[in-house]
C-alpha cells in the first residue's frame, strides 16, 4: 500500500520553518494507558509553560535516546513484532538500538514522571549507568516485555529541533514504584493528568500527539493484537505522509 498524503491536516502548523535542515535525533516516547475502568485512560504531561519547546502543551513523557540508554540491564526482551518493526527503515538497524529506544521511553518516563516501568522479581539492579539511579534505589528493573512499539513520527525538516520519535505504549499495571516530587512549577512537567481518549483530543496537544492518539483509539479498539501494523508519519517533498510499518 502507497504512503497515504495527510498533509492536510498538518496545515498552519509551525509555518515559520526557515531553520536549517538537521539530522532528527533517536527519541522515544510512552504511552501509559490505564483500563482499570470502563474507559480506557492515556497519561499525559502539561510541559512547563516557562519552556521554548511546546509551552504549556500536554504531551506522552518521552525525550531522546542518551548513550547510556545501551548499557543498562534489564528484564526480558522486546516481543518479536515489535523488535522487528524498529530496525525496518533505519539506517544501521541493530537489536541494540531497539533495545535503546525501548528502554529511553523507559527512563524518560521515570525522569519526568516518577513512574518507573519494571519488575522487582530479578532482584536490585547494579552497576547502573547515568541517569537510572532511581531504578537501582527502588529495586526495579525495567521490563521490556511491558511494552510494545505503537507509532513512528519523523519532525519535518526546517524545525529548530527534530526527532525521530518512536513511541511505545504499556499497561499501568505495569509501574512498580512511583518517586514522589518529580512533577511540579519547577519541573519539565508541571501536572500530569489521566485522560480519557475523547479528553485527550479536546485538550491542548501538538497536532502529532492528536494524530497519534487516533491511533491508539485504533489500536485499543482492535484488541492492541501484535500484528496491528503500526503508522509512521513521515514528510517527503514538502508534504507529510502516513505509512504503515506491517
Amino acid at each position: 500500500m502507497s504512503p497515504t498524503d495527510v498533509s492536510a491536516r498538518f496545515l498552519g502548523v509551525d509555518r515559520d520553518a526557515r531553520h536549517p535542515t538537521v539530522r532528527p535525533a533517536d527519541a522515544a516516547t510512552l504511552v501509559l494507558v490505564d483500563r482499570s475502568k470502563r474507559t480506557p485512560r492515556l497519561l499525559f504531561g502539561r510541559r512547563n509553560p516557562k519552556l521554548k519547546f511546546m509551552p504549556g502543551k500536554f504531551v506522552f513523557p518521552g525525550g531522546r535516546v542518551d548513550a547510556q540508554d545501551r548499557r543498562m540491564p534489564v528484564y526480558g526482551t522486546l516481543d518479536a513484532e515489535s523488535e522487528r518493526r524498529l530496525l525496518t527503515r533505519v539506517t544501521r538497524p541493530s537489536p541494540a538500538r531497539a533495545r535503546a529506544l525501548a528502554l529511553t521511553a523507559i527512563r524518560e518516563t521515570c525522569e519526568e514522571t516518577g513512574l518507573l516501568l519494571g519488575t522487582r522479581e530479578a532482584g536490585v539492579p547494579e552497576g547502573l549507568p547515568e541517569g537510572w539511579a532511581a531504578f537501582g534505589a527502588a529495586g526495579v528493573f525495567p521490563n521490556l516485555e511491558a511494552l510494545t512499539f505503537v507509532a513512528r513520527a519523523i519532525t519535518p525538516p526546517g524545525r529548530p529541533r527534530r526527532f525521530d520519535t518512536r513511541f511505545f505504549m504499556a499497561d499501568v499495571a505495569d509501574i512498580a514504584h512511583r518517586e514522589e516530587g518529580v512533577v511540579g512549577p519547577d519541573a519539565e512537567l508541571v501536572e500530569t493528568a489521566w485522560l480519557t481518549i475523547a479528553e485527550a483530543k479536546k485538550a491542548e496537544v501538538p497536532n502529532i500527539t492528536l494524530a497519534i492518539i487516533e491511533e491508539i483509539e485504533t489500536r485499543l479498539d482492535g484488541g492492541n493484537r501484535p500484528w496491528l501494523p503500526v503508522p509512521f508519519y513521515f514528510t517527503r517533498g514538502g508534504k507529510m505522509y502516513r505509512d504503515s510499518l506491517a
